[in-house]
């Protein structure tokens, strides 16, 4: 694969990692082998960063579009986001609010579809009882 995926894959910024890694191709043997037994680089850039939209936006309670609305278009190391999680600015504490809300609506609705589906099973998948004919 691609040097690009498997970054993904391992949670890490590819600007930031070694030039043999960023030009190299990976194998899925090499992925599951940085998965398994991370070499020192990897696990300073993991502990360190600079970090990824996904990884930033996770360590910070929000979503990519929540990063985008604070201004935040850089990659951050683990220092900077500790320093926004220790002082928090506006936009974060909304942001935060704002995906805290979202994952309770998501409990809701899952908790209502799953009362639903006890009450009526027939209307939970399943097909119906048609003749088929």
């Amino acid at each position: 694969m691609k040097a690009e995926t498997a970054a993904k894959k391992l949670g890490i910024l590819l600007e930031a990692a070694p030039e043999e890694f960023r030009t190299g191709v990976v194998t899925r043997d090499e992925l599951n082998s940085l998965l398994a037994d991370p070499p020192e680089w990897l696990q300073v850039l993991r502990r360190e960063g600079p970090h990824p939209r996904p990884v930033v936006a996770a360590k910070l309670g929000i979503s990519n579009s929540g990063l985008t609305r604070g201004g935040i278009d850089e990659p951050l190391t683990t220092a900077q986001i500790k320093e926004l999680l220790v002082a928090p600015p506006q936009w974060l504490v909304t942001e935060r609010a704002t995906q805290a809300a979202v994952r309770a609506e998501k409990i809701r609705v899952a908790e209502r579809d799953k009362e639903r589906a006890a009450r009526n099973p027939r209307e939970s998948g399943g097909g119906g009882g048609g003749s088929g004919v």
